[in-house]
């Protein structure tokens, strides 16, 4: 008797697990790397060699963030989640 999930089940499994993280991960990530980058090139600029002065703006940066996109995130991750549990009984024909 021959399975009838294959591995290109296993493989289209990872390859929407790795685009909802990326789908995840970007709405914080990148307007971080942005306030990083523009915070570099200021104390580069400036001289300023402060720790505290980048990393207190890029905290501010992903609160809001967060509060702005948070909603979104978790029905994302929820919405997976459930397609992934909706999914078991494939498994197991």
């Amino acid at each position: 008797m021959e399975p009838l999930v294959g591995t290109d089940y296993f493989i289209g499994v990872a390859q929407q697990t790795l685009w909802v993280l990326a789908l995840a991960c970007a709405p914080i990530l990148i307007p971080a790397l942005v306030a990083g980058l523009v915070l570099g090139m200021i104390q580069a600029a400036t001289s300023i060699n402060e720790q505290t002065l980048a990393f207190v703006p890029k905290l501010i940066i992903v609160a809001i963030c967060l509060a702005l996109f948070g909603g979104a995130i978790l029905t994302l991750l929820a919405d997976f989640t459930r397609d992934m549990f909706h999914r078991i009984p494939d498994l197991l024909r």
